[in-house]
């Protein structure tokens, strides 16, 4: 486990949805006093509810966004990148308004394992180089390329993310499932990663301070699963019929192109560099107790 680095005076959280709350949650309980950004009125209330200070603005507006309190602070990159293009211009909004000053001691960016694309379920380490197979995983490796870009240059220390699927309380298919929407049999279904959204928000104060500076760390409980098994697991534990099995070509040719994309993708993440140098003990290490969580929130 690596040394703690000294707490921050103050954290902001860029993209204050519930993952934010949860983390923000965590720094308060260490003293520590907690802002959200976020465009969305109702997100900004909830963020209140909570006790983070709420901050409008909007980061494809870059004229909207208020001032920052982030001297000697952490800031986490929550937001996600636009729905189209292969890069992310709102992490490159954010990054010139903070490079006003005062600068933040250290960003933590919240990415995805879909930079590394399609391993043929090969299990995949932060030392496999990414090659997205998405418009989505290159919009990603973009904000991880104008983060590293912009830490060297401004002095500040850099942490990066590449977290699975993520899955929690009100994170669950069951619009899909309710609807029978069909799926692959398990034995044409790709390998799947997952993190439940409690453990990742331990995660993620982890990494702000315990990670080290300008590196990159796979996020996931380690399950060896597909996507049909999770499927049909979160089915079961919400009491509705598991989904029909398609043959994979009738799939590719009939599912939205947004699930055709994760069905094109598989692969395994090696987390040993996130449980080791970042010292997390997760509370959910598999789907059936991070599932049991679910019905107790």
């Amino acid at each position: 486990m690596n040394p703690a680095v000294k707490d921050p005076q103050r954290v902001l959280i860029v993209g204050c949805g519930d993952l934010g709350r949860r983390v923000g949650r965590l720094w308060r309980e260490h003293g520590i006093p907690v802002a959200g950004l976020a465009r969305r009125e109702e997100t900004l209330g909830a963020m209140q509810a909570a006790g983070i200070a709420p901050l409008q603005g909007d980061l494809d507006d870059p004229a909207s966004l208020p001032p920052l309190e982030v001297a000697d602070g952490f800031v986490y990159h929550f937001a996600p990148p636009p729905g189209q293009g292969r890069s992310d211009p709102r992490l490159g909004n954010l990054l010139q308004h903070l490079a006003a000053g005062p600068l933040p001691r250290r960003i933590v960016l919240l990415s995805t394992s879909g930079v590394y694309g399609d391993r043929g379920g090969a299990l995949v380490s932060e030392s496999d180089p990414p090659a997205p197979g998405t418009d989505r995983g290159w919009r990603r490796l973009d904000a991880e390329r104008r983060l590293q870009a912009f830490g060297e240059a401004n002095g500040i220390e850099t942490v990066i993310l590449r977290v699975g699927g993520i899955y929690g309380p009100g994170r669950l298919p069951a619009r899909r499932l309710r609807a029978g929407t069909p799926i692959v049999p398990p034995e044409q279904a790709p390998r799947t990663n997952r993190i439940q959204v409690d453990d990742l928000a331990t995660v993620c104060v982890a990494a702000a301070r315990r990670g080290r500076a300008g590196e990159v760390y796979n996020v996931s409980d380690g399950g060896d699963g597909n996507m049909t098994e999770y499927f049909d697991a979160v089915a079961d534990f919400l009491g509705l019929p598991r989904p029909p099995r398609i043959d994979r070509d009738e799939a590719l040719r009939s599912l939205s192109p947004g699930m055709v994309s994760y069905l094109r993708e598989s692969r395994r993440l090696d987390c040993r560099k996130m449980r080791e140098e970042l010292g997390v003990r997760l509370r959910y290490p598999d789907l059936a107790s991070g599932l049991a969580a679910c019905r107790e929130a």
